[in-house]
């Protein structure tokens, strides 16, 4: 019976079980003959056509599915979540050229695309442009590398122009551009309630094993002090990303017309402030700050930068000339930032002392994707490709020296100058400047992080960052929708308001 039933399936469908058949017998030979790594691409070929199909039909599913996955790959691939053997940049980038891809064949490619001629994708050219120059950089003398040189590009450049495309062609409504914001503001909270649950019920076997190894430097202070990473890489990613995102969510919440947005947005930043705080991280500090002053100058408003300033510059005050809170470890080590004599940062000082000598005879770098893998210890410069960045933009001046880091700091502020100007001429309805006001806010801030600490391209930074600016330049083709989708919800409070009066009153009379 069996039989018959496979015979007829083969019948009907015998392409497919060919086709299967032949990547099974692939999928063996190449696990006996070069790993579990090409094993494990070759199975993952079904699952990829049918994502495919299946984002030609809901496209809009495939991008939350991106956004969300980008999100947690740092926490599934700890917990082990995720097979081993593939890259963790193949799962955002094969949702991306499928996002892509999806919109050329299925939408109507001219509007859609002509968004995207603006200045941040002339910015994100030129950085590519620069990228692509580097495949020629040999200053290490080892030959031309393609694969090395590949890789790097692939995750310094080319996954920045994926994520503006991305953004800029599929968050054409205000609805979801609120949608966006609603998915980042629970995302940001989980990262909120694992910190409390890593603090207060302790952390997973995978995390423990994670802190005793890669993760030793989060424990300090003779062991009286752990530096929480909740749901990424470590640490400094967390704070950083916490700072700017408290700041756009700050900043949503003061200027909403809509009351409960207002208290869930300035909620969901203060929450996410306090993760902050736990992941002892004092770049973030500036983050926060240097955020916010930029939402100062974008609001426009005396109303909104007075007060503003004032509270800033009182916290900032007490953090800086007072010892309030010191009973915190917390705040303490968070104090310690503004300390010019603290160990860590003169070891940074000297670090960066060092490379300058070396990068003096090296002005495109050592070359995008070497590392201290392809540098042989006889190398003379061996030296950088072993010294930590400690910033990411340090790791960009090893890679393409003073004049990769010139052009890729030209691109960084032109998208940010553009984006801004974006906000502050272009752009009337105050609900939705402050949207923009945040996000720009929010970009500057990781900025700052990426001068401190390695995780401006980070995970889940790069995408959401960029892609949230990338937004911000549609604001001038969707504000007279955001207009009418903002009235539209207010009209709708209202009544609901009405009836609930309404049921009130009659209540009083029945009784």
């Amino acid at each position: 019976m069996a039989s018959t039933t496979f015979k007829s399936y083969t019948s009907k469908n015998g392409g497919r079980v060919s086709i299967l058949f032949l990547l099974f017998l692939l999928a063996i030979y190449e696990f006996i003959t070069a790993g579990f790594a090409p094993f494990a691409i070759i199975c993952m070929i079904p699952v990829f056509v049918l994502v495919v199909i299946g984002t030609f039909r809901h496209q809009m599913t495939c991008f939350w599915a991106l956004f969300i996955i980008n999100y947690f790959l740092h926490f599934a691939g700890r917990h082990r979540f995720l097979p081993n053997g593939i890259p963790m940049s193949l799962y955002n980038e094969g949702f991306e050229i499928i996002l892509v891809i999806s919109a050329i064949i299925v939408s109507s490619g001219e509007s859609k695309f002509s968004r995207t001629l603006n200045i941040m994708l002339l910015a994100i050219l030129l950085w590519c442009g620069l990228g692509f120059i580097e495949i020629f950089n040999d200053t290490c003398g080892l030959g031309i590398n393609i694969g090395a040189w590949f890789a790097g590009f692939r995750l310094l450049c080319i996954s920045l122009l994926w994520t503006f495309l991305i953004f800029t062609i599929y968050i054409d409504t205000p609805e979801k551009l609120y949608k966006l914001l609603k998915v980042w503001a629970f995302l940001s909270l989980f990262s909120v309630y694992w910190t409390f649950n890593q603090k207060f019920f302790g952390f997973t076997l995978s995390e423990n094993i994670w802190l005793q190894t890669a993760g030793r430097t989060h424990i300090i202070q003779g062991g009286t002090l752990v530096r929480y990473f909740s749901t990424f890489s470590d640490a400094a990613n967390y704070g950083c990303n916490a700072a700017a995102t408290a700041v756009t969510f700050m900043v949503i919440g003061i200027t909403s017309r809509i009351k409960k947005d207002k208290i869930f947005f300035l909620l969901t930043s203060f929450a996410v402030i306090w993760g902050m705080f736990q992941s002892g991280t004092r770049t973030a500090i500036f983050c926060l700050g240097f955020g916010l002053v930029v939402f100062i100058v974008l609001s426009k408003s005396f109303k909104i930068a007075v007060p503003s300033a004032i509270v800033f510059g009182l916290l900032a005050f007490i953090l800086i000339f007072t010892k309030i809170g010191n009973g915190n470890q917390q705040i303490r080590r968070m104090r310690s930032a503004f300390n010019k004599e603290d160990a860590s940062t003169e070891a940074r000082d000297i670090n960066q002392a060092v490379m300058k000598k070396y990068l003096a005879d090296a002005p495109w770098g050592i070359g995008i994707g070497t590392g201290m893998d392809n540098v042989p210890s006889n190398n003379k410069f061996r030296k950088l490709s072993t010294l930590p960045p400690d910033s990411e933009y340090v790791f960009i001046w090893i890679r393409t020296g003073a004049i990769g880091i010139t052009v890729f700091l030209a691109a960084m502020a032109i998208m940010f100058i553009g984006a801004s100007w974006v906000v502050f001429f272009k752009v009337k309805s105050r609900s939705l400047m402050g949207v923009g006001a945040g996000i720009c806010g929010a970009f500057a801030a990781m900025q700052l992080g990426g001068y401190g600490n390695q995780v401006l391209l980070q995970y889940p930074n790069g995408l959401i960052f960029f892609g949230m600016l990338a937004v911000v330049y549609n604001f001038p083709e969707l504000e007279s929708s955001w207009n009418e989708f903002e009235e539209k919800r207010l009209k709708i409070i209202e009544e609901e308001q009405k009836l609930k009066i309404e049921k009130k009153k009659s209540k009083l009379v029945g009784i």
